[in-house]
């Protein structure tokens, strides 16, 4: 029996911090750290993070929905940002920080409505969400060095955390 794969790309502001909530369910095929919606072909780092190529800095995930359903995906990336703030997130600013969601299927696009309108409905947050949900395009894997940055670079991964302020963000609003 072959599972059925399906790819979910997040846009979450800094890659580093996106994986590793992704990475370390049954069913995450794998999470890649990468960039989508730009104009550039083939872009660097260098080029995305300097705001002219149009890209997100993004993670793709390869997803087998009989385990892990599109909606369990989206609930663990709405707790990893902040879906009002327009631009960047936490210590990141700048175009290439900003959220979104891209859907591969209009399946997605329909599910990733209804949960930004659940959030939104919510009132856990004052200003609005301004989370886009796009059409996934050409996505380029980042360079090596960016992939599993949380298992290569423990230090530097907890340090850039700490002092982006994510975590107490998350803690603020999603913790019990």
């Amino acid at each position: 029996m072959t599972n059925h794969l399906e790819l979910a790309t997040f846009a979450g502001g800094c890659f580093w911090c996106m994986v590793k909530p992704f990475d370390q369910w049954d069913g995450i095929e794998k999470v890649v750290s990468g960039y989508s919606g730009g104009h550039l072909e083939n872009p660097t780092y260098k080029d995305v993070k300097s705001g002219t190529s149009g890209h997100y800095e993004v993670v793709q995930i390869t997803f087998d929905p009989s385990v892990f359903p599109y909606e369990k995906l989206l609930e663990i990336y709405w707790q990893q940002i902040d879906p009002t703030d327009a631009g960047g997130q936490f210590q990141d600013r700048g175009d290439s920080y900003r959220t979104a969601i891209f859907y591969h299927t209009e399946e997605q696009k329909e599910i990733a409505e209804r949960s930004k309108q659940a959030l939104a409905d919510s009132g856990k947050f004052k200003k609005p969400i301004v989370t886009e949900i796009l059409p996934a395009a050409t996505f380029y894997p980042a360079e090596d060095y960016h992939q599993d940055f949380y298992k290569k670079s423990p230090d530097e991964y907890k340090e850039d955390r700490k002092k982006s302020g994510r975590d107490e963000f998350i803690q603020t609003h999603w913790s019990k």
